[in-house]
């Protein structure tokens, strides 16, 4: 009897130090920056549960990924050049925002990019992959995702909903605007479907901070809802994050099916050395089950030349929490 009962309070000793002594829950750590001088960071954990990285480079050139059984990982993985900018026309430079999914079997980057000749000429491409592995086989380019309006467009990102294949992206529809955000449906995952709907204009201050911006939409479907983060304001100490979302029953092409919040939801924090954070993208960790956020942001308020210009914007990884209401919690005071 003795024996055990030294044997079971053993093995409980064991279970409670591996569940890290939180509530059965295991503390989720990032080693940050994940990457550093890369902006606009996608993180996608694919069915091998390997984790598949692509970012801006701040070269403007090119596009890579990087693989990892770890997010942490993803700090010291090959940076693998699967594409690089044209010589002369479309894709010939600033190559920026690029997104990798999966779709019917099929891997897709959908990224912006503007002509060598007319360099602000800025419109959104696709590239496609049949491999199973997104860092091996062929990319095969496209070409462009064509909008009904003829102006600057960037930034897309697509989900699956209800059978039907969403795309959401910013563009510049309004006057006196710099973009707002769009959805429409797919026909296919590199053509556009029927009607394109504005969902979110730079109405707040918050959203017109050097620029009239909204860009850089990242989808996460949870407690019943369409929550979709974006970035607004000039990409300096500036630059947040807001949110939208919509019902899951909701008519998502019906603007008025979606919510928006009055005030961003992650922004600057001094105090924490954490400037303009935003363009982000949503994983689940190594646990199968949190909900990660991959973001930039720079360490310094003072940039070394312009927004663009200053290469310093970082990869982070960042838990969220949930509150009682259902919506995410991005912890806006804590450090990562």
């Amino acid at each position: 009897m003795k024996y055990f009962c030294k044997m079971a309070c053993a093995g409980l000793l064991l279970f409670v130090l591996a569940m890290g002594f939180s509530g059965c829950q295991t503390k989720i750590e990032y080693s940050n920056p994940i990457v550093e001088q890369r902006a606009d960071p996608w993180v996608i954990k694919g069915d091998n549960d390997m984790y598949y990285y692509v970012a801006t480079a701040p070269e403007y050139d090119r596009i890579e990924i990087r693989k990892s059984a770890t997010i942490n990982g993803l700090t010291n993985a090959e940076a693998k050049v699967i594409w690089t900018k044209h010589t002369t026309g479309v894709m010939g430079h600033h190559i920026w925002a690029p997104e990798l999914h999966r779709t019917n079997g099929k891997w897709y980057i959908y990224f912006a990019a503007g002509e060598a000749e007319h360099v602000w000429n800025i419109r959104m491409y696709a590239l496609s992959n049949d491999s199973e592995d997104p860092t091996t086989g062929e990319w095969k380019e496209e070409g462009r995702i064509y909008t009904d309006n003829e102006s600057f467009s960037l930034d897309a990102t697509t989900f699956e909903h209800k059978g039907k294949l969403y795309y959401i992206w910013a563009q510049h529809v309004r006057e006196g605007e710099n973009t707002s955000l769009l959805i429409s449906e797919m026909e296919t995952p590199i053509k556009l479907k029927g009607e394109e709907v504005v969902i979110c204009d730079p109405e707040y201050d918050w959203e017109r901070t050097g620029y009239n911006v909204n860009e850089g939409p990242a989808v996460l479907k949870k407690n019943g809802k369409i929550f979709v983060t974006y970035s607004a304001s000039a990409t300096d100490h500036n630059y947040c994050v807001g949110l939208l979302w919509a019902d899951e029953d909701a008519d998502l092409m019906n603007p008025d099916s979606w919510n928006k919040s009055e005030k961003p939801v992650f922004y600057t924090n001094e105090a924490i050395k954490r400037y303009g954070p935003g363009h982000n993208s949503f994983t689940v960790a190594e646990d199968g089950k949190t909900d990660v956020m991959i973001y930039h942001a720079r360490d310094y308020k003072e940039l070394q030349g312009s927004p663009l210009s200053d290469p310093n914007r970082h990869t982070r990884a960042r838990t969220i929490k949930w509150t009682e209401e259902g919506f995410p919690d991005f912890r806006q005071n804590e450090d990562d």
